[in-house]
């Protein structure tokens, strides 16, 4: 019905996959159904269906004051992000590394967008590696820093949500990953309502907002320096 407000928190899961139905959307599915028997909004953005353009030559990345200029999808990824109190990154893993579009894409969403004000501080966040084998801890721990460059507040589930699948064909077997997913998106649901009583209790943040963004804390450091 119009006019009745929604209250629900909202987690996004942010698939990196190129491969529409492969073992990374399987994982998102999975996790979106969790969260979606706690009662909460689970919505998934696929960056293959999104135009993102990698960063450019234009150098300026350092010292520009406002957002990318570059045209493209990104500015409507990060106002969802900017909405949602949870978000979980799922990628697979490519080449020993970080598939290319979730790398394009955290590149441009730091440098380009999210640097300024550090709007994700506070959030909820979850990462899923999905691969063969061999690096998806390394991607994992490069996601975990990702995470705490934005400030976020990555819940710990005792183990990572790694998700292995030998099989050409796509599938969800790795009982031990899918009990850490498990884990995961529970205790995301749970860190992101006692988030919200917390700011119902006090009207404030679990964080002070001064401690969002570093790059204000050097430019007030040089302006003294240079007084």
């Amino acid at each position: 019905m119009q006019g009745i407000r929604d209250d629900r928190p909202v987690i996004i899961g942010i698939s990196g996959s190129e491969r529409a139905g492969g073992n990374t959307d399987l994982a998102l599915d999975y996790a979106g159904a969790l969260v979606r028997e706690r009662g909460a909004v689970f919505r998934t953005v696929y960056l293959r269906n999104h135009r993102i353009s990698p960063c450019s030559p234009c150098g300026d990345c350092n010292n520009r004051l406002s957002p990318c200029a570059l045209p493209d999808d990104m500015p409507a990824i990060v106002e969802e992000m900017k909405r949602a109190d949870g978000i979980i990154y799922a990628v697979p893993v490519h080449g020993f590394g970080l598939a290319h579009l979730m790398q394009i894409f955290i590149e441009r969403a730091g440098v380009g967008y999210l640097r300024f004000d550090r709007p994700l501080a506070n959030k909820v966040g979850g990462i899923i590696v999905t691969g063969r084998r061999y690096s998806d801890a390394s991607v994992h721990n490069q996601l975990v820093d990702n995470l705490l460059l934005n400030r976020m507040i990555l819940v710990g589930s005792g183990f990572p949500a790694l998700l292995r699948n030998t099989s050409s064909e796509p599938g969800l077997h790795d009982t031990e990953g899918l009990e850490a997913l498990e884990r995961m998106a529970h205790r995301m649901i749970d860190m992101t309502l006692l988030l919200r009583k917390h700011r119902s209790a006090t009207g404030e943040p679990v964080l002070p907002l001064a401690d969002r963004n570093e790059r204000v804390v050097r430019q007030r450091s040089a302006s003294l320096t240079h007084s």
